[in-house]
């Protein structure tokens, strides 16, 4: 009995070798064109041809390591298929490009993972996997909708039959769904006044396209619009987990706030230093400070009381006075610059109506001329004077506009006058001497200005963003973005600028 299972397992494998090589004759004469897949296991039912698994990115099931072993230890077994990549698909005209939004996190619509997840192309819904227990293979039978695009790898699948679209129409998709851009391009974004197309149809510039508000996200908005594009729901979901929910969605905050924990958490995840050019983030907002403090000595005072005590009681004047000031000068460096507004008045005019006041920018930049006097109470009693040694490429200004006190915010409606282009700095604040070979660059333009309309902790914010290839000025609130005149934007409460160094 053992000789004859012995001689039977031989013709078994005989038959197994010429079955592999017959295959493999017949894979080299098939015309079609083929890619390897990760296959779900043989017991399923699966077509021949089509792998109804996860994606074959490494995008495998729960519980699986990285070396293919399950949560129990045991080696589970990988083999390929074959998936048919097709062109002639007969459900493309079914895409809806009305529908697409591609701005929202990548999480399955019914099992909230995000684990290969696909995007019908026809209802614009998120959907987990394409094997025949997925709920995408599910929505294609229920919803009869069959064009389906992996979020990751950006592969199109027809379901339920699950062969790859391989057509060029849905290039303009993959473009939208992860848009990359080399250096060129963005070198050239600021210059090119070409219109694009979005995928409904409508017309729109670069870098001038509105942001969903989420839930009261819109001192986010404000401050992406004002530096940067991306997708606002995955941007706040990284905001929320780099700042540990200091801002989060459906909690407003304040974009002054938010701007400053934005660069200096960006500069600290490039490697930056406390040098001065050790990131890209220093060496476009980084300036640098003068500060001189002026201190009362607490010793030279309690002398200086015990010496009037007994002035009084001998009658005698002593003429030798003692400093009682000591004065501490140091340079600080700064990516953003605080003035103060003036109080707005108390009483009402003869119409029974608030004044509102406006003051120049020149009047409130003298604080930093290095001569006038801002008195500070904490952390102690002291008198300051700054002057700037250092002007960065870009210069934030930031109105304090809110002032915070024991029982509310109060909010200060001071309008404040700017010039949009060609402000001079060095007419109103002294700057250091350049070094030899060097030009005094002091001239700068206005490139973005955010606006809080309404009460504090109540209202809104909106930001008027300069185009630089054709100089136009647009407001935008949101997802709403219109074209508007640079006269316009001096003519609101400014919160927050961001002006540019003429070269």
């Amino acid at each position: 009995m053992s000789l004859k299972r012995q001689r039977d397992a031989e013709i078994n494998v005989d038959r197994d070798e010429i079955g592999a090589e017959n295959g493999a004759e017949d894979h080299s004469n098939n015309k079609k064109m083929w890619q390897d897949s990760t296959p779900e296991p043989a017991d399923n039912g699966l077509l021949p041809l089509a792998s109804y698994g996860d994606d074959d990115d490494d995008e495998d099931g729960d519980g699986e390591d990285e070396d293919g072993r399950d949560e129990n230890g045991a080696v589970q077994e990988r083999r390929q298929r074959l998936v048919e990549i097709r062109k002639d698909c007969p459900y493309l005209d079914t895409v809806n490009r009305q529908v697409l939004d591609f701005d929202f996190e990548k999480f399955c619509s019914v099992s909230l993972s995000n684990l290969n997840v696909y995007a019908c192309l026809v209802c614009g819904k998120y959907y987990q996997g394409r094997g025949r227990n997925s709920h995408a293979y599910t929505h294609s039978l229920e919803a009869g909708h069959h064009v389906y695009i992996n979020l990751r790898t950006e592969k199109a699948y027809c379901l339920p039959d699950g062969y790859e679209v391989n057509d060029p129409s849905l290039d303009d998709i993959r473009h939208v769904l992860n848009p990359r851009f080399s250096r060129e391009q963005v070198e050239q974004l600021d210059t090119i006044k070409q219109w694009s197309r979005a995928l409904d149809g409508s017309d729109y510039l670069p870098g001038m396209v509105g942001l969903n508000n989420i839930k009261e996200t819109d001192f986010v908005n404000v401050t992406i619009q004002s530096l940067m594009r991306v997708s606002p729901h995955e941007f706040l979901q990284a905001v929320m987990v780099a700042s540990k929910k200091r801002f989060r969605i459906g909690a407003q905050s304040d974009p002054v706030e938010f701007m400053s924990w934005l660069l200096n958490t960006l500069h600290t995840d490039l490697g930056g230093t406390k040098k001065s050019n050790s990131s890209i983030i220093y060496k476009c907002f980084q300036g640098q400070l003068e500060v001189v403090k002026e201190i009362q000595n607490r010793k030279v005072n309690e002398k200086k009381e015990e010496t009037e005590k007994q002035q009084k009681v001998t009658g005698m004047e002593d003429k030798a006075e003692p400093d009682d000031v000591v004065r501490e000068i140091c340079r600080m460096p700064f990516l953003m610059l605080g003035l103060d507004l003036p109080p707005p008045p108390l009483f009402k005019d003869v119409m029974e109506k608030n004044i509102i006041p406006q003051v120049p920018l020149f009047n409130i930049l003298k604080k930093f001329d290095g001569e006038s006097i801002t008195e500070v109470v904490r952390p102690q009693i002291a008198r300051m004077r700054y002057r700037v040694t250092r002007l960065p490429q870009y210069l934030i200004l930031h109105m304090r506009r809110f002032t915070k006190n024991n029982f509310f915010v109060e909010k200060n409606p001071t309008l404040v006058n700017f010039p949009v282009k060609n402000l001079e700095l060095k007419d109103y604040i002294p700057l250091s001497v350049p070094k030899t070979n060097e030009k005094l660059r002091s001239k700068y333009d206005l490139i973005a200005n955010i606006v809080h309309d309404g009460k504090p902790g109540e209202g809104s914010y909106r930001v008027f963003v300069q185009r630089k290839s054709e100089e136009g000025w647009y407001e935008m609130q949101d997802l709403h973005v219109s074209e508007t005149l640079p006269q316009m934007v001096a003519l609101s409460e400014a919160y927050m600028q961001i002006y540019e160094q003429q070269q």
